[in-house]
């Protein structure tokens, strides 16, 4: 019999390691070429990690809620066939290598704990490991250090995993009341002391449903509190005409879907004029630094596309140098990143490198909108609904009232590095491409 080392596949340019969030097979499972083994989360995308071979699972060498970086193998797999002496001695070594860095990979984990942890509770006091998925959770429940050593681990070597902990906080509640008292006052006392206000707990009554917020829900809150906090958000509206852009599209979209395959929504529209106006403001196409005293310049115009996912939450695909597309281009994009936005099929790759956000609040029927920042980017646009508004239209003839077609855009950018006037101008030279629309343009 060989031995098949299943390793972590690269799953796209940044992303460097992912938490395993559930084995899909155990240990003496028969696996099929191509057959999901597992299931491991990045910060945004869940994927599944199929097997490269037929055989059986005879080992595996992470947990759940482990962290594991690209190329560590996570999985032993037994398949068909011999070995000779060389190739058992050569397989020998490398699971003895495999298991070391295994070890090397915790005991960094531990050394580096510190640094990921808050002030105010430190887990990497504890000679006992924890995950960075559990120690997430122990921080957002307020669980203490204390607690969380007395919690019994389910896990490899008594390790505590995610449903240990779930579990505990789900049983916390049943706790006596003098406890539970106690050590609310003990927290109160504590976030005193560290000069934070203490915030009541909701009161929840009999009647009351709790839902637990899912991981990418808990993620995206935390994303937005760390955005309000970290850039000074400033916004600045501008209302533009678009009649030429809706009676253009109403024209040509039978034909283009039906020459291109695409349907072509005003969505690539918009897009393509944001990346000119990028084109002609390069410092809306920057970041910000960890300790704000730098401004990183991108050469790349990669431009984030806000798309609803089955559960309702949000993600930002990114549509890669958006300025070298023509419409067809950006409308093949547009749709491609929407489809599998839909359909849980994006990968890690295709939400990262964003250096511009685009969102469309118009979609849910919102006329306007301020949304948040998605760090590190410093701007984002928000797209409000197409309206018919009375209009006075000027001709040289004179004014009159006639019916137009108008939508606003909200531009949210971070005033510590983009002022009012920059701020102002890149939103008003978005609009003037869409106002500039050529209504004879061809496909």
């Amino acid at each position: 019999m060989a031995k098949f080392e299943l390793k972590l596949p690269k799953m796209g340019e940044s992303v460097a390691e992912a938490t395993i969030t559930s084995w899909l097979k155990e240990v003496g499972d028969t696996i099929e070429m191509d057959e999901p083994v597992l299931e491991i989360a990045t910060d945004k995308v869940d994927s599944e990690v199929p097997s490269e071979v037929d055989g059986k699972l005879v080992e595996k060498l992470f947990e759940e809620d482990e962290v594991v970086k690209v190329g560590q193998t996570i999985a032993i797999i037994e398949t068909e066939g011999e070995m000779d002496g060389e190739d058992e001695d050569e397989v020998e070594e490398e699971t003895s290598a495999v298991a070391k860095e295994v070890e090397e990979t915790v005991e960094a984990a531990k050394a580096t704990a510190s640094g990921e942890d808050t002030p105010g509770e430190n887990y990497s006091d504890s000679s006992r490991f924890y995950s960075p998925l559990v120690r997430n959770i122990a921080k957002e429940e307020g669980i203490s250090l204390g607690e969380l050593e007395k919690i019994e681990g389910t896990g490899k070597e008594g390790r505590v995993t995610k449903n240990d902990i779930l579990g505990y906080v789900k049983n916390r509640g049943s706790q006596p009341q003098e406890s539970q008292a106690s050590k609310a006052k003990s927290i109160d006392t504590k976030k005193l002391e560290s000069g934070v206000s203490s915030q009541p707990e909701p009161v929840v009554s009999g009647e009351d449903e709790i839902i637990e917020m899912s991981r990418m829900g808990k993620m995206i809150a935390h994303h937005m509190v760390d955005s309000v906090q970290k850039s000074a958000h400033v916004q600045s509206f501008i209302e533009v005409d678009v009649t030429n852009i809706w009676n253009w599209r109403n024209k040509h979209k039978a034909d283009f879907q039906k020459k291109e395959g695409e349907k072509l929504t005003f969505t690539p529209i918009f897009m393509e004029a944001v990346a000119k106006a990028i084109r002609d403001f390069p410092m809306i196409n920057i970041s910000v630094n960890e300790d704000a005293t730098k401004v990183i310049k991108k050469k790349n115009i990669n431009l984030g596309m806000a798309a609803a996912l089955p559960d309702g939450n949000l993600i930002v695909p990114v549509i890669k140098n958006a300025d070298r597309l023509n419409l067809v281009g950006m409308a093949k994009a547009v749709n491609d990143l929407a489809n599998r936005a839909r359909q849980n099929k994006l990968k890690p790759d295709d939400i990262q490198g964003g250096t511009y956000t685009v969102t469309n609040v118009g979609t849910f029927g919102s006329i306007m909108g301020t949304p948040i920042i998605n760090q590190p980017q410093v701007g984002i646009l928000a797209l409000g609904a197409i309206r018919k508004m009375p209009a006075v239209i000027e001709t040289p003839d004179g004014d009159f009232i006639g019916i137009r077609y108008k939508m606003i855009l909200s531009h949210s950018y971070d005033h510590r590095v983009v002022n009012g006037a920059l701020g102002g101008q890149f939103v008003q030279r978005v609009a003037q491409y869409l106002e500039s629309f050529d209504k004879d343009r061809e496909i």
